[in-house]
């Protein structure tokens, strides 16, 4: 690979500074109190089109109303989503349902929803809990129904599994995607599921996954230029063994050239390429990767590049005015999609675990909600730079119109079977474009991201599990 000359200095930023320390920051970058009120007003019309909506499906916002995770219920069905399918042998799995369902009053729990989602998923495990009742006593009766239960229990839970998993992944082949992506009007980003690399055959594995995707979405992209066209994202750390920092002189000799490889496919197509974020001591790791690939001159004139940062960073502005650097450098232009963050308790975790003086990302989510705010600012002042917002909070979607104006080249973004309704709602009052983050793969492979983002979406501050709660005043939104 070739090297420029004026590549800037490697990222450096400080690791774990204090909240406190961005406090006067975020305070002098909140707009007037008049652009404020306009924010809030649109906030508010985005989430009672939110609330006016239903999808007789069921999406989210309905499943975090009907199995809360502040609830017994809503712990045991995250329990149940997560590692049922992945059990190998019937014996276990009905350890496993009997012992979950012991930790939810499913038997006797009614739903009001409409959605076929939360109706099946609650009838399912309704009838699993009553056929393994851990109050009843263990005599003849109650054994014999337990011996000719099981197998009709793990069968209807399974598929109560099956059917959430459906709802949320795009398509079990990428081929299944891109049938089901033709005649939608939003833009699409393909992800391939899968947890990081740990062996060399790992990795080559999801090279050549990833290479088969880019050629197949290629071949269907039809005669729209960039940044129409759809795309891919791409994780690192399934490209390598030990993506980590501390093997940081083998990852940069012998990653650089397997990403430049998938680049060039993109490129030859024209499509979206995007590096997925990863956890926080892997930053600087992803940046140099990032800077060593896009130098290379076969790669110029092509505006599909990009990185994803998480807002939930406190060195997430230096990330992005670090990509702006090397896209001036390059006399580039990258895609930023920016993100609040999906691994906050990791996180958390792991700073504890350490005994660090203190967190690499915000402890307080209002934080949090500052920074992107901040962030998506810095990316609409930086002419080198594509903003993708990926949010499902109504008032961030608001902020980031105003801050827009009349300009359009930017894109929201949201996840595929999440945010349905707040982007319809939208549609009613702006055009501003809207691209689908997609996962592909095997219901298996999916539900340790389901997991995630449920979490992420169903702590009891976030937008989508209040917005889901009708009780909640559109003021408290």
């Amino acid at each position: 690979m070739n090297r420029k000359h004026d590549r800037p200095a490697p990222f450096a930023a400080p690791y774990a500074p204090p909240d406190e320390s961005f406090a006067e920051a975020f305070l002098g970058s909140r707009p007037n109190p008049a652009t404020q009120r306009l924010v809030e007003e649109t906030a508010r019309k985005l989430v009672r089109g939110i609330r006016a909506q239903r999808d007789p499906l069921g999406g989210v916002e309905d499943f975090l109303h009907e199995f809360s995770l502040s609830s017994r219920e809503g712990l045991a069905v995250m329990a149940l989503a997560e590692a049922l399918l992945r059990v190998p042998d019937d014996a276990t799995a009905d350890q496993l349902l009997a012992d979950k369902l012991a930790e939810g009053d499913f038997s006797h729990h009614e739903t009001s929803s409409d959605a076929l989602l939360i109706q099946a998923c609650a009838f399912a495990l309704g009838l699993s809990a009553r056929i393994v009742d851990v109050t009843e006593p263990r005599g003849l009766i109650a054994d014999l129904a337990r011996r000719l239960g099981l197998p009709g229990l793990r069968a209807a839970a399974r598929q109560a599994m099956r059917l959430m998993g459906a709802h949320f992944v795009f398509g079990e082949t990428i081929e299944a995607a891109i049938r089901r992506e033709q005649g939608r009007r939003e833009r699409f980003s393909y992800d391939m599921l899968g947890e990081g690399a740990r062996t060399a055959e790992d990795a080559e594995r999801y090279f050549e996954a990833y290479a088969h995707a880019i050629r197949a979405i290629g071949d269907s992209a039809g005669s729209a230029g960039l940044p129409m066209r759809p795309g891919i994202s791409i994780k690192l750390s399934a490209l390598h063994p030990r993506y980590e920092a501390i093997s940081r002189e083998r990852v940069l000799r012998e990653l650089p050239p397997r990403l430049l490889a998938l680049a060039r496919l993109a490129k030859d197509r024209d499509l979206v390429f995007t590096i997925d974020a990863e956890e926080a001591d892997r930053l600087e790791l992803s940046l140099d990767v990032f800077a060593r690939v896009v130098e290379d001159p076969s790669l110029s004139g092509w505006d599909g590049f990009g990185l994803a940062v998480q807002a939930y960073l406190k060195r997430a502005m230096a990330a992005i005015d670090y990509v702006a650097s090397l896209a001036e450098a390059n006399h580039r232009r990258f895609m930023v999609r920016l993100v609040k963050g999906a691994y906050w308790d990791s996180e958390i975790k792991r700073a504890q675990e350490r005994g660090l003086s203190d967190y690499p990302v915000f402890t307080r989510k209002a934080m949090t909600d500052l920074n992107f705010d901040a962030c998506a600012a810095r990316l609409f002042d930086q002419p080198r730079l594509f903003p993708q917002i990926a949010t499902h909070n109504a008032r961030s979607v608001a902020a980031v119109l105003r801050m827009a104006g009349a300009r359009r080249d930017f894109e929201f973004q949201r996840l595929h079977g999440m945010g349905e309704s707040l982007y319809e709602s939208l549609a009613e009052m702006s055009d501003a474009a809207v691209r689908i983050y997609a996962p592909v793969g095997p219901h298996r492979d999916l539900l340790a991201y389901l997991v995630r983002r449920l979490i992420e979406n169903g702590a009891n501050s976030s937008f989508v599990a209040r917005a889901a709660d009708p009780e909640t005043p559109e003021s408290a939104l």
